[in-house]
Order: C-alpha cells, then sequence, then structure tokens
C-alpha cells in the first residue's frame, strides 16, 4: 500500500513546506508549522462533495427545511442532562475537559452504565486497560452488565469496529490518545488531535451516534490542542472545581442544542458523582452569628439562579502597593469598582490590602456581583456586620448608579425560596407586586445602599 504523502503548514500564513523546521521560512514564526496531508498533484477527478449525512449535498430552500423537533436521550444523571440542554441529541458530539483526576472518567461511566440498561453503548479507552474500567464500574456499584468496552487508539479502527457494533452511544476517552493513520506525528499532536476529531465527528454525524469526547486541560485552564476542536464539536463542557473538594461544577460554553453557561452541580461520593439538585445550599456559610465582610448576592448561571456568598476582608497594607486579591471574581473589576467606591462614596481604600472571595468555589462573571463585592468590602472595612438574611444584587455604573440586571424576579424568587427576609436591588428591579415574606429596599444609587447598612 502506498504511504501517504504528508507537508507542512504554517498556522500563521498558510504556506506549506516539504518538511519540517523550527521558523517559517515564508513569514518567520516559530514553531508554526503543522502537519497535514500533502495536496494532490496533477489531473485528479474532481472528488464528489458529500454532507455529514452522507447523501449529496445539494441547496434547499429555507421554506422546505423540516423544523421536527430533536428527540432528547436522558443521561441517567439530572444534573448533567441539566449542562447539556435536557439530553443527548443524535449525532451529537460533545467534548467533556477538565483537570486530571477531577472525574472526566468516573462521570462518562457512570452515564454509559444508566445508558446502557436501554441502549446500546461503547466505551473506547485508550488510557486504561479494560480491567481498570472494569474495577472502577465495580467499585462504584455501576449496572454496567451491558455495557462494550474497546481498549483501542487507531481513529480507522476505532470507526471501523464501531460501525459493526453499531452503538447509540460512544465515549472517546480521551482525544489526545487518539491517533490517525494518515499522520506522522506522534498522538496528542495539533495535526493529531485536529484530524482525529474530524474523523469521529464524520463517523457520529453519518451514524447518529451521540458521541463524547475527554479532552485534557493544560495548566492555563484551556483544552488541550487546537481551539479549532472547540468550533468541531456541538457541545463543550467544563469540568470545575477543586481535585481536594468533593463538589464538582459542570459548565456549558458552547451547546448548539441549549442554552450556554447551564450549570451541573456534583458531589464526589464512594459511589461516584452524584447530582445536587439544591446548589445554593453549598455556596451559602450560615454563620452562627452575624459577621463582617460577608455578603450573600444571587447570581445567575444560565438559567439557573443561584445564591452565592461573597466575603471581603480589607486590611491595612504595610507596602508601598496595597493588594488587590480576587478569588471567583475578575481583578480588574475590583480595582474599577474600588474607584467608583472613593470617587462617589468618599471611601477610600488606596493603603489598604483587599481580598474577595466566592465561596464555594465559583466562578462569577457577570455584573450583578458589584453591589454585594462593594458592601461586603466596606463592611470589613468599617467592621460592620451584616444580617445572615439579607441579599444583594445589582450593577455599578462608573458615575456612581445602581444599574438594573436581567430576571430580577427570578432572583428575588430564589432568595425567597431560602429564607431571605430582606434584599436590596436597583431601583428599576423592584417588584411591581408586593412579595410576601420579604423586603425589597430599591435603590438609585452607591451612597443610597451604603446608608442601609
Amino acid at each position: 500500500m502506498a504511504k501517504a504523502k504528508t507537508s507542512y503548514q504554517c498556522r500563521s500564513c498558510g504556506a506549506l513546506s516539504p518538511k519540517w523546521s523550527g521558523q517559517c521560512a515564508d513569514c518567520g514564526e516559530w514553531n508554526s508549522l503543522e502537519e497535514g496531508a500533502a495536496p494532490a498533484t496533477g489531473k485528479v477527478a474532481t472528488p464528489r462533495f458529500q454532507s455529514y449525512t452522507g447523501n449529496q449535498s445539494t441547496i434547499t430552500s429555507i421554506e422546505h427545511v423540516t423544523l421536527d423537533e430533536q428527540p432528547r436521550t436522558s443521561c441517567g444523571l439530572p444534573e448533567l442532562d441539566r449542562a447539556m440542554g435536557g439530553g443527548l441529541v443524535a449525532g451529537s458530539v460533545t467534548l467533556l475537559g477538565g483537570d486530571p483526576g477531577i472525574g472526566k472518567s468516573t462521570l462518562l461511566l457512570q452515564c454509559l452504565a444508566a445508558l446502557s440498561q436501554e441502549h446500546s453503548s461503547l466505551y473506547v479507552t485508550g488510557e486504561e486497560s479494560l480491567q481498570q474500567v472494569t474495577l472502577r464500574a465495580r467499585r462504584l456499584g455501576l449496572p454496567a452488565k451491558n455495557l462494550r468496552l474497546l481498549t483501542e487508539t487507531c481513529v480507522e479502527t476505532i470507526t471501523r469496529l464501531a460501525a459493526s457494533e453499531q452503538p447509540r452511544i460512544m465515549v472517546i476517552d480521551s482525544i489526545q490518545t487518539v491517533y490517525t493513520e494518515s499522520m506522522q506525528s506522534a498522538p496528542g499532536s495539533v495535526a493529531q488531535v485536529r484530524e482525529s476529531a474530524a474523523h469521529l465527528v464524520r463517523f457520529a454525524k453519518q451514524t447518529g451516534t451521540a458521541l463524547f469526547v475527554v479532552g485534557h486541560v493544560t495548566k492555563e485552564g484551556a483544552l488541550a490542542g487546537p481551539r479549532v476542536l472547540e468550533h468541531m464539536v456541538d457541545t463543550v463542557l467544563y469540568f470545575e472545581g477543586d481535585s481536594n473538594s468533593r463538589y464538582r461544577v459542570i459548565r456549558a460554553i458552547k451547546n448548539r442544542f441549549g442554552a450556554v453557561n447551564e450549570l451541573g452541580v456534583f458531589a464526589m461520593e464512594a459511589g461516584g458523582l452524584r447530582g445536587v439538585p439544591n446548589p445554593s445550599a453549598l455556596f451559602l456559610s450560615r454563620h452562627d452569628t452575624p459577621v463582617a465582610g460577608s455578603v450573600i448576592m444571587v447570581t445567575r448561571e444560565g438559567s439557573r439562579p443561584l445564591l452565592v456568598e461573597a466575603q471581603a476582608l480589607v486590611t491595612s497594607s504595610h507596602s508601598s502597593y496595597p493588594r488587590r486579591v480576587t478569588v471567583g471574581l475578575e481583578q480588574n473589576r475590583l480595582n474599577m469598582l474600588l474607584a467608583v467606591l472613593q470617587r462617589h462614596a468618599g471611601v477610600t481604600m488606596h493603603d489598604q490590602d483587599v481580598f474577595i472571595n466566592i465561596v464555594g468555589g465559583v466562578r462569577i462573571s457577570e455584573t450583578a456581583a458589584d453591589l454585594p463585592v462593594l458592601l461586603a468590602a466596606v463592611s470589613s472595612f468599617r467592621d460592620i456586620t451584616l444580617d445572615g438574611t439579607l441579599v444583594v444584587f445589582g450593577e455599578i455604573g462608573l458615575s456612581g448608579e445602581v444599574r438594573p440586571v436581567a430576571n430580577g424576579q427570578e432572583r428575588l424568587a430564589e432568595a425567597v425560596h431560602h429564607g431571605v427576609k430582606r434584599a436590596i436591588v436597583p431601583f428599576a428591579n423592584r417588584p411591581r407586586e408586593k412579595i410576601d415574606g420579604i423586603e425589597v429596599v430599591p435603590v438609585k444609587r452607591l451612597t443610597d445602599a451604603l446608608d442601609q447598612l
């Protein structure tokens, strides 16, 4: 059999080279040459391109496109279904990334063990032996009698065996161990990851197999391999949390079949990962006595409102450059908020170290955390204790105004559900009708909110 020819293409300028070198001869970029299939030369027949469905590609009017709703299959884990937008869709490809040891393989093994009771499932592993996977399933007490296993790293062999097995759901653990015979580079390289993923995506679309792909995460927190891998799949899930903690969070950052930023919360137990239906209770400390520097806020992750505790510690600085440290919040956002606090409220912290922590390891990216963070900082700075039944949310503008946030009514409803008695909210988010069990204090400016302390 003739050996497939390969060439190297620069990812910066697109120049082709017959062999690899450290620097691109055209644009001068270093380590930018990636292996790929050599372009065909000479007179060749024009290929007939086909779509992912295996049919000949044709142009169709949008009026003739059928809008049948894709049926979804439950994963057996309600929190995973929530993160994926309601369940598995036939032919979908889901990329699951996370730190080593956080529970990716355990979660997917639980998922496949539950699905194998009614659907044909195939677990392909390139990192573990069949004995290791079986021991984990027995240790977790999973009903995996009908689960099929395969240890293989060649993508051509995987797709050939899967075509004969015809599974409804398949797991690849992990994409960094899979390689294609058309490439000479080592498994895990950029070219191998990209081409192997392309083979698997094409197989999933043509056969209607729901595919899970496990991806490693680098030290910077990004998925290892090319970023194009995220564009090739339908759903991208990130496994977050500390491996030393028993709680894990799955966040959807891309989903073609549902909303992004959906959140699924799990607790690691002896029997595997268990879904947490009420995650707000995990992120609240519930102090026995009121403490200074602690404020409860209502954030929103996807379609789910969450009660989260924001803690602040303000102490005198002994250096010429006071520290601004944030955990779970953007540091530049804190610097801007402290400047607004000084300019429009007269509270100066230029000689103070300010530490902000979001309890439970949750990352807050929305602006509804502005007002709670500033109130927590002032509470710690002035040593003002706050009641544990107070909840705060709102965005702070550069002119000191308190701006409204989305879904204010749902945030208040979630707060009432957890026994909150008082809420400080933006004036535009005030409820049109009185809500039983809670006192709502609408504020227009930052100084109005500070007066409530």
